[in-house]
């Protein structure tokens, strides 16, 4: 089993674009022009996203052709129609005879409190983001997706870190499996591998962290407006064949990195989302692909913060 990058798949371009100013970008990964199998799983509860239903077995669609991370919450939304009309233009889509519709799938994290609320992505940004793609210009850390990302925020932005988009792959015999995943939890870091905290809930002295999970368990009341500045948003990558039936489960399985790498995870106060993408046709067996999936996301957690780089007034693990 070697370490490969996440640019090493075929029917697969990313581009990123961000406003470094106002704190927020977007991630797109387009599915080659004939489209890819993907499937999700939503662990969350409080998720932001577009063209979900798509992703059921029971929907007609076969394929998608785009997805789209993006920060703004719910207002980010509108950024898939700038991808939309990127693939549009290159007669990329669903065949309705008097044009060819682009099927786009996004996800939306919350960074309205990271700089400047009024201004999330939009249409211009993803296609920004599209044409990027065109060169390859991913990168882990404080770019796309990852710009506004901070982890951390139990007891709100004032003792929360800086975190980013990271990624992380491997290949082994013909099987490529592997993750990218833009990290804004409402929990702490961990490495899965040492268990040593990465970043997290920042105590008074913001230098040294506090335990959010136990934190949390501490305070038994009922909190009816948590703070809701969350969303881990990844996407499992393979080179296996699989319908998105199969792709639901093995993003179900997936979502135990996070449970590896973030606590707490899955509150009511993040839209945790896992999608799950076919980009090849190696035979592998589904339940191989969807543990790995997990290892990979794990370690793409952890790299997410390991890249970021402080700003915003949010020191990041690299100054720690």
């Amino acid at each position: 089993m070697k370490e490969i990058a996440i640019t090493e798949f075929e029917n697969l371009k990313i581009g990123q674009a961000e406003n470094v100013q106002a704190g927020t970008g977007c991630t797109v990964l387009l599915l080659g022009k004939e489209g890819a199998p993907a499937g999700l799983d939503v662990q969350g509860g409080g998720p932001a996203s577009r063209e979900s239903e798509l992703l059921k077995p029971t929907a007609a669609a076969g394929v998608i052709h785009a997805i789209l991370l993006s920060g703004g919450s719910a207002f980010g939304l509108d950024a898939a129609g700038g991808v939309m009309r990127y693939l549009e233009e290159r007669n990329i889509g669903f065949d309705v005879g008097v044009t060819k519709v682009p099927l786009v799938c996004q996800s939306c994290l919350f960074d309205l409190t990271v700089a400047d609320a009024s201004t999330r992505p939009d249409a211009a940004m993803a296609y920004r983001a599209c044409q990027n793609a065109e060169q390859g210009n991913y990168r882990d850390g404080n770019f796309g997706a990852g710009t506004g990302a901070t982890v951390g925020k139990l007891l709100g932005m004032d003792y929360c870190m800086k975190s980013g988009i990271g990624s992380y792959a491997i290949q082994t015999g013909e099987l490529k499996v592997g993750a990218i995943v833009a990290v804004n939890a409402l929990g702490d870091i961990y490495d899965w591998q040492t268990g040593r905290k990465a970043a997290g809930l920042l105590a008074e002295d913001h230098k040294t962290f506090l335990d959010a999970e136990q934190v949390m368990l501490r305070k038994t009341e009922v909190v009816e407006n948590k703070f809701v500045g969350n969303t881990t948003l990844g996407v499992i990558l393979t080179n296996a064949a699989f319908d998105k039936t199969r792709l639901c489960k093995i993003a179900g399985m997936a979502h135990d990195g996070y449970a590896r790498a973030i606590r707490p995870v899955h509150t009511t106060a993040d839209g945790d989302s896992i999608y799950a993408v076919s980009l090849g046709t190696v035979a592998a067996d589904q339940d191989v692909v969807g543990a790995l999936g997990a290892q990979v996301m794990a370690t793409a957690i952890v790299r997410a913060v390991q890249a970021a780089k402080s700003v915003y007034g949010f020191p990041a693990a690299c100054d720690l």
